[in-house]
């Protein structure tokens, strides 16, 4: 089974990596026993490639949180309000 992530299938490509000794030795150790080390490789290169995705996602939040915080400031907090509306306080129904 090839590995393109979310069950994908695409086409593999051959490349040359050169891996310090110490962390080859340790992920040879860790591998499982049926599992090859391109498949180690390929789950570890997935995963942080995910963590990176993430990481952008994360910044693009906190931009977008920041920028809005700068244009309304700083909100109130709603907690006293919700718990009042939900006590009957000021409804409307």
């Amino acid at each position: 089974m090839e590995h393109a992530g979310a069950g994908e299938v695409s086409a593999r490509e051959a490349v040359t990596i050169r891996f310090p000794s110490d962390l080859l030795a340790q992920a040879k150790q860790l591998k499982k026993d049926k599992e090859s080390f391109n498949e180690l490789v390929i789950k570890a290169l997935e995963q942080e490639v995910r963590r990176r995705k993430a990481m952008i996602a994360h910044q693009s939040i906190l931009a977008r949180r920041n920028k809005i915080k700068a244009r309304t400031g700083i909100q109130p907090e709603a907690t006293a309000l919700i718990q009042s509306l939900r006590e009957g306080e000021e409804r409307r129904d």
